[in-house]
């Protein structure tokens, strides 16, 4: 048997803990593209500076999927019309 004494576990100094830093603006300025459907997605892009960064997520993936409807509008034409051939 040992005569020595157990010792007591150390008390550790508790973790500083520290809160993350608010939004803050980006400072990225959005030029006019000239399509109003496709600067209105973009401006959507303004919000991310009054959210915290766990909210970025949703605002990118509505303006990607905006801009992706407008692509994919370009690809359908509009009907040909028909020829007029009483002249």
């Amino acid at each position: 048997m040992s005569d020595a004494t157990p010792q007591a576990p150390q008390e550790q100094a508790p973790a500083e803990t520290y809160e993350p830093a608010g939004p803050a603006p980006l400072g990225v300025a959005l030029e006019p593209t000239g399509h109003p459907a496709v600067d209105a997605r973009l401006a959507r892009l303004a919000e991310l500076d009054h959210l915290p960064a766990d909210g970025h997520l949703e605002v990118y993936e509505d303006v990607h999927r905006g801009l992706r409807a407008e692509l994919t509008s370009l690809d359908t034409h509009p009907a040909p019309r028909p020829y007029d051939n009483r002249s």
